[in-house]
């Protein structure tokens, strides 16, 4: 199994995939390679980059919104779903209040937040989702849902990074940009998603190789039996992985693929 993050991993600036990252990875699918998706996206802002690889014919799967849900390319269906509760979200609300950040959530389709910020800006151009700016987040967020973002300067969200982590210690917290500090329910994160798929498909831990850049990454790189940093990794995960290849514009994702699969 090769498991891949999108942005700024297998996706270059400009939101594409390449098309040398293109032709590796479906040659590498005939070889009886599952090639999975995995990341911060919401599962509607995965679908298409899916089916361009052919996901949906060789019967892979898209992990989203962090390891929040597990579902199958071919047909949508859900195998796996965990949410934040009604009063973690407003939990989450009062804290982002308390340290003066932004924070969104996603319900039917949309992003919905109290407030504007370039950092919302940025997460309506990546996901292509409709942003619906409600007076009351609270009173408008009044079921369930998979994760919430707190948006900020990535200097000051690092210091919020380390606070909230003391403050929720019963939730998942990770950076997927420096602007993006995500929480998810407590256990979720992309490596208890990668373990749940590898499990279904009896593929070994050590038949799997993970290809990330951020913190939200880290689980995974660490779990995988080749934990793998594209070159424009956040510095100080570097070590943190076995092998570092290109960045995300230089094709590191066909460099692996070509290294490791493709022999």
């Amino acid at each position: 199994m090769l498991v891949l993050d999108m942005d700024d991993t297998l996706l270059t600036d400009d939101h594409k995939i390449s098309e040398l990252n293109k032709k590796v990875l479906l040659e590498a699918q005939t070889k009886g390679v599952y090639v999975v998706l995995a990341s911060g996206r919401p599962t509607s802002a995965m679908t298409a980059y899916a089916k361009e690889l052919e996901l949906d014919l060789n019967d892979s799967y898209i992990i989203s919104f962090n390891g929040a849900v597990i579902s199958q390319a071919k047909d949508d269906l859900v195998l796996f779903e965990q949410c934040l509760t009604i009063a973690q979200i407003h939990d989450l609300y009062d804290y982002s209040v308390k340290m003066k950040t932004h924070i969104i959530t996603y319900l039917d389709g949309e992003i919905i937040s109290e407030t504007d910020s370039e950092y919302i800006e940025i997460e309506k151009e990546i996901t292509g989702l409709p942003h619906n700016k409600v007076f009351s987040f609270k009173d408008y967020v009044d079921r369930p849902a998979v994760k919430c973002i707190l948006l900020e300067h990535p200097d000051y969200l690092k210091k919020v990074e380390k606070d909230l982590k003391t403050e929720m210690p019963h939730l998942s917290i990770a950076m997927s940009k420096p602007f993006f500090l995500e929480a998810a329910q407590h256990g979720i994160d992309k490596a208890a998603s990668i373990k749940f798929l590898a499990e279904k498909l009896n593929i070994h831990q050590s038949e799997i190789i993970a290809v990330g850049n951020a913190g939200n990454d880290l689980t995974m790189i660490e779990y995988a039996g080749l934990g793998v940093w594209v070159d424009n990794v956040t510095p100080e995960l570097r070590d943190r992985a076995n092998v570092i290849v290109a960045s995300n514009n230089n094709n590191g994702v066909a460099e692996v693929v070509q290294r490791y699969i493709l022999v």
